[in-house]
């Protein structure tokens, strides 16, 4: 797995929407966020674009994202948003050029299939962290979220252990042990929806991570029970699940916790797991460098990143 080279103020952020589009006042607000990081921007042609829920037809995505990683001017892509319609993009990408070009990639969410397509085809680390439109206009961004983006972006000393935001619950052990692996993952349902294509997410002696958002519980249940199936789980060293968010019930009167799905599902591959991680959709994320190893200490239920995705 490649680093890639550290963004240093005054380089160039290519903004590009591969998944749905920004309404254009959140586009501007989010071109400020990111000049305000201390680079320029670049704003990509698929950010304009508006196709039902997805930003432009994949072509002109596709485009976009081929655009951006081979103009040598662009030193990093950030994806403006999530949303939806970035499955509709593998068979357009040109993974020889990407991977001839690699730079900082960052996203989350809907942005999972890129995440999986660069790090296992492209075989470089991409980063899993807070949108332009979505997450660096709000006020919420600065401090916590925005010191580890950076950290993540721009220092090539590992970030090292994980500390809570305030108001975040701690991690916390639901199966004991120590694992280290590449980290690998982001949201379980885009997860699944690759599985038994090209794509398919590889966890082997990986940690894996997961998060999602506006599922109900029968359906994280699947998910869980599909990735157990598939033999994900037993396959990964250890697992670290993050924010799940908007939960909801299908029958409030005939349901489980998230905690007790976790326990019946997750917990049957044996392998080091920690809950209530930092990432996903939550109040405020870290930023995870996927590709780079970390650690799971389970008596200690800490998480640590013990290599930077980046270089100098």
């Amino acid at each position: 797995m490649r680093k890639v080279k550290a963004l240093h103020p005054g380089d160039t952020i290519g903004l590009i929407a591969p998944s749905s589009p920004a309404p254009l006042d959140d586009l501007e607000k989010a071109v400020a966020a990111i000049t305000d990081l201390g680079f320029n921007v670049k704003v990509g042609a698929s950010c304009y674009e508006s196709y039902g829920y997805m930003a432009g037809p994949e072509e002109i995505r596709a485009q976009d994202i081929h655009a951006m990683f081979n103009d040598p001017k662009i030193n990093g892509i950030f994806c403006v948003r999530g949303g939806d319609g970035a499955i509709r993009l593998p068979r357009l990408i040109d993974m020889g050029l990407i991977s001839k070009n690699n730079k900082v990639f960052l996203g989350y969410s809907d942005i999972t299939i890129l995440h999986l397509m660069f790090n296992l085809h492209g075989q470089f680390c991409t980063f899993h962290g807070p949108m332009p439109s979505t997450d660096m206009i709000k006020d919420s961004f600065h401090g916590y979220e925005k010191d580890h983006l950076l950290k993540a972006i721009c220092d090539d000393e590992p970030i090292g252990e994980l500390k809570p935001y305030d108001g975040a619950p701690p991690l916390q052990t639901l199966v004991g042990g120590t694992a280290e692996g590449k980290i690998i993952g982001g949201n379980m349902s885009l997860i699944c929806a690759l599985m038994g294509t090209p794509w398919e997410i590889d966890t082997k002696d990986r940690i894996l991570i997961l998060e999602d958002i506006d599922e109900p519980l029968y359906k994280i249940d699947r998910m869980l029970t599909q990735l157990l199936l598939g033999g994900k789980l037993e396959a990964a060293s250890g697992i670290v699940l993050g924010q799940f968010t908007n939960v909801t019930h299908k029958d409030p009167e005939r349901t489980f916790t998230l905690d007790k799905i976790f326990e019946d599902v997750v917990a049957k591959a044996g392998k080091p797991t920690l809950i209530n991680g930092y990432f996903g959709h939550g109040e405020k994320k870290v930023t995870l460098p996927l590709g780079a190893r970390a650690v799971i200490d389970g008596a200690n239920s800490s998480f640590t990143i013990v290599e930077s995705g980046v270089v100098g």
